[in-house]
This record gives C-alpha cells, sequence and structure tokens, in this order.
C-alpha cells in the first residue's frame, strides 16, 4: 500500500488490474475492469490476460469461458429436477496454448502491458457480450431465502482440462464474478415528465383535478426526485391526505412476470384537507435509496459484487426503434405515484409519472461531481490494503478477487 500512496504523490496514475488465482497457485488470471458499460449500439469487451506457471501443463490446455446465470426462482423450491435457473455459455476458447483466432486478435491496451510485464507465460483471451444480452441485476432476498439469490449474474471461468468439454478440476479453476451496466447518456435533456388526471364522483358535480410534474427525466442514484404536484378541488369531496412513493417496476422476462414495490415515500396532511373550491401547490422531495431498503424482500439492485457499495437497480434502457418489451432478463423501471385520498366513499386519486434512475457516465462532469462525494468509500479504503500492491516499473495496481470466492458454489 505504501508503494501505492508513493505513486500518487509522485502524481503517476497508476492502472488498476484485478487478479485472482486457481487454489493450487498455477494459474493467475488478470482483469482490467470488473464492471462493462453497455452503450447501446455497442459493449465493452471483456479483455484479460491468463498467466501461467512454467512446465505446469504438461500437455494440457487452458481454456475460458462467459456464462451468465439467469436464476428466477428460489433455490430452495426446486425439487424433483425442477430447475429456476439457466445458465448459458457465451463464449469459450482455448487461451494457452493460443488457438489461430487469438493469435491474429488484435490486443488492447492493459494486455499489451500485462504481455509486457509477464513475457512469455502470458496468454490474452478477449469475450465480447452478445447483443440484446441482460444487464446485472440482483433481487434483494429475505431472511427466510437460503439458496442465491434471483437475478441475473456473469462470470469469467478458467480451467484446465485436456479437452473444451472438461470441466476441470477446482484446483485448477477459477472463477471472476463480473457486472454488465448501463449508464445515463450525455446530457440529460430538458424534458419534465408530467400527468395530469381528473376524477369525478357518482351524484356529485364537478371533478377533483391532480397534475404532477417532475424537474427532469433522468436523475442519479442518490439524487432527490422533486414532485410538483398541484391540486385543484372543484368537486364536493375533500382531500383528507396525500401520500407519494417511488415505485420500482420489474419485468422478469423469462416467467413473464411482473411486479412493483415502493422503495420510497411520504405520506402529509399538509394543506388538509382541501376542500371544495380550494387549490394546493407544492414541491415534494424523494429519495429512493438501497440503504433505505435492506430488510425488504424482492427490491431490485444492480447486480453487485460482493463488498462493493450497492445501488438499486438502474432502469433498463433500450436502443432507439426498439420496444422496452423486447428487453431480455429483469427489466427494471420507475415511476412516481402520487394518491389523493377522499375518504372511504370517496375513493382515490392516482397517477403515475415515469422517470429513469441511472448512473452518471463515466468522465462527465456529473460523474465527477460524485466520485468527489464518495471518496470516502474508495475501493482502497483501510480494509482491503493487504489485496493490493503496486509495481512501481509499470504504474500497475493489482487487487485480489480473492475476497469473492465466497460467491462460488462449492464443487
Amino acid at each position: 500500500m505504501n508503494s501505492l500512496l508513493a505513486l500518487f504523490n509522485a502524481g503517476v496514475v497508476a492502472v488498476k488490474v484485478f487478479k485472482k488465482t486457481t487454489p493450487n497457485g498455477k494459474v493467475t488470471v488478470y482483469l482490467g475492469k470488473r464492471d462493462f458499460i453497455d452503450h447501446l449500439d455497442h459493449c465493452e469487451v471483456v479483455d484479460g490476460v491468463i498467466v501461467v506457471d512454467n512446465d505446469y501443463l504438461k500437455g494440457r490446455k487452458v481454456y475460458s469461458q462467459m456464462a451468465t446465470t439467469y436464476r428466477f426462482g428460489r433455490e430452495e423450491d426446486e425439487v424433483m429436477g425442477l430447475k429456476f435457473s439457466k445458465e448459458l455459455i457465451l463464449t469459450k476458447e482455448q487461451v494457452a496454448p493460443p488457438s489461430s483466432n487469438n493469435e491474429k486478435r488484435e490486443l488492447t491496451p492493459i494486455q499489451e502491458r500485462l504481455l509486457k510485464k509477464f513475457g512469455n507465460n502470458a496468454f490474452p483471451f478477449t469475450f465480447q457480450f452478445p447483443s440484446n444480452s441482460p444487464c446485472s441485476v440482483t433481487l434483494q432476498p429475505g431472511d427466510d431465502d437460503q439458496g442465491k439469490p434471483l437475478g441475473v449474474e456473469y462470470a469469467v471461468k478458467t480451467y484446465v482440462g485436456d479437452n473444451p468439454d472438461d470441466k476441470g478440476h477446482k484446483r485448477s479453476s477459477v472463477t471472476l464474478a463480473i457486472k454488465k451496466l448501463q449508464f445515463a447518456p450525455q446530457g440529460r435533456g430538458r424534458r419534465q415528465p408530467s400527468s395530469l388526471v381528473s376524477k369525478g364522483f357518482t351524484f356529485s358535480q364537478g371533478k377533483l383535478n391532480l397534475e404532477v410534474t417532475l424537474d427532469r427525466e433522468i436523475y442519479y442514484h442518490g439524487e432527490k426526485v422533486a414532485a410538483n404536484v398541484c391540486v385543484s378541488n372543484n368537486s364536493r369531496k375533500a382531500v383528507r391526505n396525500i401520500k407519494i412513493y417511488v415505485v420500482q417496476h420489474c419485468e422478469i422476462t423469462m416467467v413473464n412476470g411482473q411486479y412493483s414495490k415502493h422503495v420510497a415515500s411520504l405520506e402529509t396532511r399538509e394543506g388538509c384537507p382541501i376542500t371544495p373550491g380550494a387549490s394546493f401547490t407544492k414541491v415534494f422531495y424523494l429519495v429512493p435509496l438501497a440503504s433505505s431498503n435492506k430488510d425488504r424482500r424482492g427490491i431490485a439492485l444492480d447486480g453487485h459484487l460482493r463488498d462493493d457499495d450497492v445501488n438499486l437497480a438502474s432502469s433498463t434502457l433500450v436502443a432507439e426503434g426498439k420496444c422496452p418489451a423486447e428487453a431480455m432478463g429483469i427489466v427494471i423501471s420507475y415511476s412516481l405515484r402520487v394518491k389523493l385520498n377522499c375518504g372511504t366513499l370517496g375513493g382515490e386519486l392516482v397517477t403515475d409519472v415515469p422517470f429513469k434512475l441511472l448512473h452518471p457516465a463515466p468522465g462527465s462532469m456529473e460523474k465527477d461531481k460524485m466520485n468527489a462525494l464518495k471518496k470516502s468509500k474508495s475501493i482502497e479504503r483501510s480494509r482491503y490494503e493487504n489485496s493490493c500492491y503496486a509495481d512501481d516499473d509499470d504504474n500497475i495496481v493489482f487487487e485480489d478477487f480473492a475476497r469473492l470466492r465466497l460467491n462460488e458454489p462449492d464443487e
């Protein structure tokens, strides 16, 4: 850690590389990042390097594959061969000795640096996410859930075997969990989503009018959602109270299931009762946060790696010209819901205003501001000091994946 600090103090920008070694210590996998961004028109490639000890293979080969697991039901409910998960191997390749396809492939900058450092024992690999592949999402388990959480997960598995169909042995295999994410587009636009609804009452003249307007269409995680609520009561009923919610909508495409959860809420009697002929206008603020919903089963979270800061799942984006219903995996959307309570006989007047909840794009000013606010939660925080070390010659910082082994199933 001291060498890492020395690099920063010297004004040198170090490149972070994540590493994980097989239990027998003979094969090590290096990845330049754990989060890969889906830009809708293309997705970042998964690029890494595998380093093998001298004279270890003895005629065997090193294979690497990228797989996704889509779990849509509880593991403890799987009986009589029934499975509530689908595992797909998206791509697989022979890394060492390199196949003819690997030799022709263009190297990424991080691969070039690692190959220069490790020499002939290093072998590059590159994976591409298939088009329309779902983003990483995890559904928060309940207290009674014992198995793996529901959601979409990705992992890169490397193993030593005699042929591609060989499953490999646990001591010579290593799995690295990765994430596929989407970020907000540059600039949030000037559109202000709004909704205007009215309600009439039986045996009563006039209507109750409700207009809700948001100050923007795209919010970043941790920001306040500002809702301008305007009530105009031209009926003979009185509004007793106002309830406002941020609603997370989840669509699980594998089973064609849908459900919604409140992730932020408030109830107020301010300005109430809104009597016949009266009006009321006020801006209400809500902040949807994962930390406010830690004990709620089924809340969708950004597919998170253990020990990372967890956010609510981001809104699912689709390419221009495509229908959101065509998206795969777990499709996430958000809306702000306002309810006016008019009593037992009067019922409720309800409206939803959709918006998007996303992370700012890397490199944007908004992203820089949020990073400044999260300095205290930096990945190099003290409890991980022993898992990081720096190489002064190449300005590469290595961070160990070892603490993520708890995520792996027993074989």
